[in-house]
């Protein structure tokens, strides 16, 4: 199974050494291997798994607000994103992958302080299998709402509500700082 993931672009094996067992005796690895890296790939050995690196890497890439906002779940304060007040013609993608997320042809107002889409790019009628988004149960506030992640990297976008326009009666209320908007004449 290992060897074809490996063979597989952009697929990581994540290896953990395993606590040992009652007896004292260890169970071996249980996951970290990048199938790209060039020192893995020529030795086969297998490296540790180290949280802190990934985490180092997004903040290296993105801001600080970047970062809270989606590796950490935070929320940009209402009225403050930059693509709040945008109506040019063009994708919003995600800002740490690059993934398509929102066409701004679905984009509205909803007076929330936030950027809010009807649906999400890719979507056909209510499949969302063609999107680059994912739903998640999220009782962090106190109250049951469904969280709106990158499909791709795991970023937090936002949430979604079933109070939105016609015909889907989705309001997609996405954070400005976990998109980037790429502008072009023919969405």
């Amino acid at each position: 199974m290992a060897r074809l993931l490996r063979r597989l672009p952009g697929v990581q094996l994540l290896l953990v050494q395993a606590a040992p067992r009652a007896g004292g005796s260890s169970s071996g690895w249980l996951g970290s291997r990048s199938a790209h890296s060039d020192t893995d790939k020529d030795t086969g050995s297998l490296t540790r798994y180290d949280e802190s690196h990934l985490t180092t890497d997004w903040q290296k890439k993105l801001t600080p607000e970047q970062f809270y906002v989606t590796r950490e779940k935070g929320t940009e304060l209402p009225f403050s994103g930059i693509y709040l007040s945008n109506t040019e013609p063009g994708m919003y993608h995600c800002i740490c992958c690059d993934a398509p997320l929102f066409s701004s042809k679905k984009k509205y107002d909803s007076g929330t302080g936030w950027p809010s889409f009807s649906e999400a790019h890719g979507t056909y009628g209510t499949d969302e299998s063609n999107t680059n988004i994912l739903r998640r149960p999220d009782n962090s506030l106190g109250s049951t709402s469904t969280e709106i992640l990158c499909k791709q990297c795991d970023a937090h976008l936002g949430h979604v509500f079933d109070d939105g326009p016609e015909p889907s009666g989705q309001r997609f209320c996405i954070n400005s700082a976990s998109l980037t908007f790429k502008p072009s004449s023919s969405h």
